[in-house]
């Protein structure tokens, strides 16, 4: 569903897992820090509240999205998270350098998830403009930060 159509806050609680012991790296670029400073809150706030304590959560900053995958990378291999989410955010520019980063951190973060050790997930905007960015990082379209919040909680029943 195109998230034009849906709110990126949203979901029912009773389909979440508790989060209660398990401990998360969350993966921020530093590029587009607005946005990405909203993701990282949203998905905070979302293991929070579903029993993530605070020292669970590693907190790290990546200059930007394309280095999402190696730190990423770095965490799944220190084998001691339950879960990693990569945010980060791509706004179209006049160049094809928006193609080359969106696909890269896409194959860099399926092949981390092909390897089955540790979920990552794909929290990553790739827009058109910044209205669009800002519209799904805590504006009028909810937040893609607590969705991949949500989404690595989820992931720990797979």
């Amino acid at each position: 569903m195109a998230s034009a159509l849906k709110n990126l806050s949203e979901y029912d609680p009773a389909t979440v897992p508790s989060g209660k012991g398990k401990k998360f790296a969350v993966i921020v670029a530093e590029w587009n820090k607005q946005i990405t400073d909203a993701l990282a809150q949203g998905a905070i706030t979302a293991l929070a509240d579903n029993g993530v304590a605070d020292s669970d959560i590693e907190l790290v900053h990546v200059p930007g999205t394309f280095e999402l995958t190696y730190a990423a990378a770095k965490k799944v291999n220190a084998k001691c998270y339950d879960g990693v989410i990569c945010l980060g955010c791509v706004i179209q520019g006049d160049t094809r350098h928006f193609d080359f980063i969106c696909n890269g951190v896409t194959e860099g973060i399926s092949m981390l998830n092909s390897k089955g050790e540790t979920p990552v997930i794909f929290g990553v905007l790739t827009t058109d403009n910044l209205q669009q960015a800002l519209d799904r990082a805590g504006g009028k379209l909810g937040n893609k930060g607590v969705e991949a919040g949500i989404t690595a909680l989820k992931m720990l029943e797979v």
